[in-house]
């Protein structure tokens, strides 16, 4: 999983093995084991790159920021997309995937619901045909 994430991140920026590498002060071999799985970064090496991408180590460590690997398990139809962040004017980005896997595209009209006995928000995709005005 450290693997895919760091793959993932790096490549969400466009950003080669050695233009990533410079970012954190490390080789570019270093990046290509870390995203092969034959070594990981040391515990400030993974601080320092979770803090850039403003997520927890162990969000980096353990959940699937690409979502490929909750999409193993999907019969249920529920999915971890990973993390996002609310920019100062309140803008979310949606994760690539969860567009994909929900058909989402610039334009399209989302609605915004939160229960707060569970602490959440949720997003649903609408049309203007599902909203019906009186």
């Amino acid at each position: 999983m450290i693997a895919n994430n760091i793959r993932f991140l790096r490549k969400q920026e466009n950003l080669s093995q050695e233009k990533f590498a410079e970012r954190f002060g490390v080789s570019r071999q270093s990046v290509a084991k870390w995203e092969s799985g034959e070594s990981v970064p040391d515990v400030l090496k993974f601080r320092e790159i979770a803090e850039y991408y403003t997520l927890s180590i162990d969000v980096l460590v353990s959940v699937p920021l690409d979502g490929l690997d909750a999409n193993e398990n999907t019969a249920d139809g529920k999915y971890i997309f990973g993390m996002t962040e609310v920019t100062q004017d309140g803008q979310v980005k949606i994760p690539e995937y969860a567009r994909k896997v929900f058909d989402i595209h610039a334009g399209d009209r989302l609605i915004v619901m939160g229960d707060t006995s569970r602490g959440g928000i949720a997003l649903a995709k609408i049309s203007l045909g599902d909203m019906k005005t009186e």
